[in-house]
């Protein structure tokens, strides 16, 4: 039994936490590093805090501030298609470069992983004889649920990037071997749905919907299924899953059929008009849209860094990619703006999109805070002589997530799991178990175009294919479905780092990041303006990075881990 388990494994975990508010996550007692593993878990108070900091171990945040910024570049979205960064010497270009390796890695989260499951290990060995008191909000059953989707959360952060990582159920003591072989993907994958069943049938919670105000953004059965179906769908995904066992698939399906059929009334898609909000936690906090979610402080970092430089310490970072740009749709026909028909002007180019184009992208004429944005040539927006490296490189700014109203430091929510995305792998998954797309496929996928209403006047032209004249046409065949989910994923998911993983399963690196991508170029005094289409940043890739490299120095340490092919 180690002595002094909060010098080894808790205080890893709360360093930092005074720089944020009070919250559930948080000690209300002073830890000195004296505790033992048999006074923690002889008290009911010490027990249930040691869980809380437990779900510290997500991968939410760097240094307090929001997941989706890693040492100001968006996420890695600017390590996609999605945008490039116009921070100078960006870290994050090891991706796009090829220059990243086991001695050269960005976003590498396996120690802290590995942290995080040993203290989650702890808490599983301990919590069935420990002195947690039920109570009316969170029973000793629903604590222990909650540990295992994080046990499971842990393991799949690992899992979507390194592939097959060694599997922890337990926390390892010093005196064990711990040069381990890795489990296969599939191994991992098993370990994760197991523990997602397990939180499922422990936790009392169906929905967050179910929780009072002090408990949100703790784990619920709905978040445990989410995370079962995303792990499957992965699972069932061309990278790891070669043969395309039909099989896996139809398991997908099943899962994210799950969550739907759980969530009810109580989860479900927020309208077009909410979707700008949905990630802003004083004007919608916790909304029916989300299934899981982290509370973030109070900042305007996000809000500094992308936004465009003529607004208040506006920096500009994250600009969106012309491919990004370009996969939006025409809202009246539904059609790709380079299919014949759709009423795409080249001469007027924002016009008539989807709605979502002007929640997720700040483009030329776009009114920002009152203030319409000028990215032309030379502008205020565009002016890289005044405004130095704050100046676009794409001709475009980030707008998802932002303060779009004022400069006010804003709270945010962390969205790990929303019901949009639960129908986009529904309706992934249960296309590939067919020759010709069901309607619940074309029902969930036109849930998410339409954002659910009904009689369904919002949104984009639904998808069909009995009239091949008619808006929303889709060839009636799995490969043509295939596309259109594939961009409705591309579209309504961007920026939440799903593209860069979303790719790589889809084992589409080459197409996709293995080119330039483009910008504009937009010059004129008056409408219209001239667009000239431009190669922002050359790309590579290669089949090695379909998975993240080891350190060196961890196979130093380890060397029956064996380094991932290729590096």
């Amino acid at each position: 039994m180690n002595k002094y388990i909060i010098q080894t494994c808790l205080a890893l975990l709360i360093i930092g936490v005074s720089a944020c508010k009070k919250d559930y996550l948080e000690y209300d007692y002073a830890v000195d590093g004296t505790l033992s593993e048999e006074q923690v878990f002889a008290s009911n108070e010490h027990t249930r805090n040691f869980l809380n900091n437990v779900y510290r171990g997500l991968v939410e945040n760097r240094d307090g501030d929001y997941r989706y910024e890693l040492n100001g570049e968006f996420g890695l979205s600017t390590g996609s298609d999605e945008a490039v960064s116009a921070l100078p010497g960006a870290g994050i270009n090891v991706f796009n470069n090829g220059s990243w390796g086991p001695t050269l890695l960005y976003d590498d989260v396996y120690i802290q992983q590995y942290r995080a499951l040993r203290s989650v290990n702890i808490f599983l060995k301990n919590a069935p004889t420990s002195a947690i008191i039920d109570d009316a909000t969170l029973s000793k059953q629903t604590l222990i649920g909650e540990a295992y989707f994080l046990r499971a959360m842990f393991h799949f952060e690992l899992l979507k990037r390194y592939g097959g990582v060694i599997i922890a159920t337990k926390p390892f003591g010093l005196e064990e071997n711990l040069d381990l072989p890795k489990n296969t993907f599939d191994e991992v994958a098993a370990q994760i749905i197991a523990d997602c069943d397990l939180a499922a049938s422990n936790i009392s919670y169906a929905t967050s919907v179910d929780h009072g105000t002090a408990l949100k953004g703790r784990a619920t059965k709905a978040a445990a299924l989410a995370l079962k179906s995303r792990t499957l769908l992965y699972l069932a995904s061309p990278l790891n899953n070669p043969s395309n066992d039909i099989a896996k698939w139809q398991a997908a399906a099943n899962a994210a059929k799950a969550v739907i059929d759980l969530s009810g009334t109580k989860h479900g898609l927020l309208t077009t008009a909410q979707l700008a909000n949905l990630w802003n936690f004083g004007t919608q906090a916790f909304n029916k849209e989300i299934i899981f979610s982290a509370e973030t402080k109070s900042s305007t970092t996000i809000d500094v860094n992308n936004a465009p430089p003529s607004y208040t310490d506006g920096n500009g970072r994250t600009n969106p990619t012309q491919e990004l740009v370009d996969a939006f749709e025409m809202k009246a026909t539904g059609k790709s703006i380079n299919t014949a028909g759709s009423g795409y002007n080249a001469s007027n180019p924002y016009v008539g999109r989807d709605d979502r184009f002007d929640l997720f992208i700040n483009y030329n004429g776009l009114n920002f805070r009152s203030v319409n944005i000028d990215t032309r040539v030379g502008a205020k927006d565009n002016n890289s002589q005044a405004t130095g490296d704050r100046t676009t490189s794409t001709g475009y700014y980030l707008r998802k997530f932002l303060n779009t109203t004022n400069t006010a430091a804003t709270r945010r929510v962390y969205v790990y799991f929303r019901y949009a995305e639960i129908l986009l792998n529904y309706a992934e998954a249960l296309n590939e178990t067919m020759a010709s797309p069901s309607f619940e496929v074309y029902n969930a996928i036109n849930d998410v175009r339409r954002r659910g209403t009904t009689p369904p006047t919002d949104g984009l032209a639904a998808l069909q294919s009995t009239n091949i004249n008619g808006n929303g046409y889709v060839p009636a065949t799995r490969d043509a479905m295939r596309l259109r989910i594939h961009n409705e994923r591309r579209v309504e998911l961007c920026f939440e780092e799903h593209r860069f993983f979303d790719v790589r399963r889809w084992k589409l690196g080459d197409q996709f990041f293995n080119k330039p991508v483009r910008g504009v170029r937009i010059t004129g005094t008056t409408a219209p303006f001239t667009y000239t289409y431009f190669t922002v940043q050359g790309r590579t890739f290669s089949d090695k990075m379909y998975r993240f490299p080891f350190a060196q120095s961890q196979l130093a340490k380890a060397p029956a881990l064996v380094q991932n092919p290729g590096w």
